[in-house]
């Protein structure tokens, strides 16, 4: 049946998808109702962690803002290669998500090789949270400082010890570093968990101890350890009194680790910026920022373009720490 221009003209406006040039193509349309379905989201925490009490506190502010739904699918082990190895085998949809953070940037340089290439296989959505490494050691030993360590350090040579977690974590990898900044011939104790780590400092079988405040906190609390440093570039807003490692004497000494949400490569972008939008405003409201703060960490949005120049910066960081001191597996 012939029409006229004006029923044509009539009939394309009353398509809620038309725009100028043309119909949004089918990608677009799919996204217009994004989400109609449950967002899985990947951690390589185990259930109850810091890691993934984080995740869930945002994705819970996230669905009473928005009625986004999300599961939590926790796969630790593996040093994170079962969870990032989950996120790159989803469809790039806009439903899966997947935990990434300056650990994931560590085992890029430590391990020769992985199944997924950290920056080819994913798509940066945003930061999350940051935190500092901090120096501790027992309330009523000798080394108070930054300084005061340097200090004994040189004139005992080969009789400090330093302890952090697994070798290859951060808190291990920010030991040697330190110990090779400052030219120590220092011991670098490995433990199992923070507790033993802990357990050793008080006992006096480690002199400094490096790990996150998070670890420490209670012991902090109840008088029996007690700050040295921490190795943020500046002084953090969660231990103001504490003086960077840098103020101590140490240039260039910075550990600041941090966590985010990454994506499937090839997720398209309007969903990232939505999700980053929804982020965004999540970990701008109080509530939340002091949430992150009883678990020792502080926000830290970030665009998608910042959180992946931080994981390239990192990778570079670390590769040259790891190269150095030999540990690439």
């Amino acid at each position: 049946m012939h029409r006229s221009p004006m029923s044509r003209r009539t009939l394309l406006a009353s398509v809620p998808f038309a725009a100028a040039g043309g119909l949004l193509p089918h990608g677009a349309l799919a996204q217009a109702d994004y989400p109609n379905k449950p967002i899985r989201v990947f951690l390589p925490f185990a259930a109850g962690g810091i890691g993934d009490i984080t995740f869930r506190l945002v994705t819970a502010k996230v669905s009473e803002r928005t009625g986004m739904q999300f599961v939590i699918d926790n796969r630790p082990g593996a040093g994170g290669i079962n969870s990032a190895l989950a996120g790159k085998q989803a469809s790039a949809d806009g439903y899966t998500l997947v935990q990434i953070g300056n650990s994931y940037a560590i085992s890029a340089s430590l391990f020769k090789t992985l199944p997924y290439d950290l920056i080819k296989d994913f798509t940066a959505v945003s930061m999350l949270a940051q935190f500092d490494m901090l120096l501790a050691t027992r309330a009523s030993g000798p080394i108070s400082s930054v300084d005061k360590l340097l200090a004994f350090d040189k004139a005992n040579p080969g009789k400090l010890n330093f302890g952090a977690i697994s070798s290859g974590s951060t808190q291990n990898l920010a030991a040697e570093m330190f110990k090779a900044m400052i030219g120590s011939e220092a011991s670098v104790v490995p433990f199992k968990s923070s507790p033993e780590l802990i357990n050793a400092i008080q006992r006096g079988d480690v002199d400094v101890g490096f790990d996150y405040l998070a670890a420490f906190a209670p012991l902090l609390a109840a008088r029996e350890l007690k700050l040295i440093a921490s190795a943020g570039e500046k002084r953090s807003s969660l231990t103001p009194e504490t003086p960077t490692v840098v103020e101590g004497g140490v240039p260039g000494y910075v550990v600041t680790s941090w966590n985010g949400v990454a994506a499937p490569a090839g997720t398209p972008k309007e969903i990232v910026a939505k999700l980053n939008q929804e982020i965004d405003m999540v970990l701008k409201l109080p509530d939340v920022q002091e949430q992150f703060r009883q678990l020792g960490m502080e926000a830290a949005f970030s665009t998608p373009d910042g959180m992946s120049q931080r994981l390239q910066t990192d990778i570079g960081r670390w590769r040259g720490v790891i190269s150095k001191l030999g540990l690439q597996q």
